[in-house]
């Protein structure tokens, strides 16, 4: 199996000695950047499976660096980030980052949040026992990972694919914040409930003719969400 690349962006360059090193260790390749600018240029002319980006950077911040990434590729995002301000974090999330990390932070930590991110990539080799998911013009292939809206076909980054899946495969369920957090996410997400407010938000906004009244995607208030194709809400 070849190597998954993984991309370091930080001015810092103890942080990029630190993760450079782990990550090798562990079997990654590694690129490094120390600016937005030079990261936008390795990931335009290197094969990169992974960003771990910085926020405060020269030139380009990493901000706009995610905006622009997002723009043309949905390879996961990391953010690695002195700011924990919950507003700092929704915003990178809405942008189109997969996770945000708070400096400083645990190796161990980081290493988990790595994995989840490769994990939602998705392995060809398994899929749920289902092949497909179809409901009022929503397809959705789970061997292919091609998702289509009355024909349209809908890019999702891996991570919202993971999240939607889960969701079809337990159709007619509620399922509760802490179950989709500990599915999908991990249980080490079990508090993180602004990442499936935004993540479901992100579905909205690509599924549903009107995200404001959602017709696929339902939520049940206090309790969690639910893909009700016929049957009435029921916790699972």
């Amino acid at each position: 199996m070849d190597k998954k690349s993984i991309l370091i962006v930080d001015d810092d360059p103890a942080i990029l000695r630190l993760l450079s090193t782990n990550l090798k260790a562990r079997g990654y390749e590694i690129f490094t950047a120390t600016d937005g600018e030079e990261s936008l240029e390795t990931v335009q002319k290197d094969s990169i499976d992974l960003i771990i980006l910085d926020l405060m950077m020269p030139k380009v911040d990493g901000v706009e660096v995610c905006r622009r990434v997002r723009e043309w590729s949905d390879v996961p995002i990391i953010i690695l980030s002195a700011r924990g301000d919950e507003n700092d974090k929704v915003k990178c999330l809405e942008l189109g980052a997969d996770d945000y990390l708070t400096k400083p932070f645990g190796i161990a930590e980081l290493m988990a949040r790595v994995k989840t991110a490769f994990r939602h990539r998705g392995d060809p080799t398994v899929t749920p026992a289902q092949a497909t998911f179809s409901y009022e013009g929503l397809e959705i292939n789970f061997a292919k990972r091609r998702v289509t809206v009355d024909e349209r076909e809908v890019t999702l980054t891996p991570t919202e694919f993971a999240l939607l899946q889960h969701l079809a495969v337990n159709s007619d369920k509620v399922l509760t914040h802490n179950m989709l957090l500990q599915s999908v996410w991990g249980n080490e997400y079990s508090s993180e409930k602004e990442y499936l407010r935004v993540f479901v938000g992100r579905l909205r906004r690509k599924l549903e003719p009107d995200p404001k009244n959602p017709k696929y995607i339902q939520t049940i208030p206090g309790v969690g969400y639910q893909i009700s194709t016929s049957s009435p809400a029921k916790v699972q």
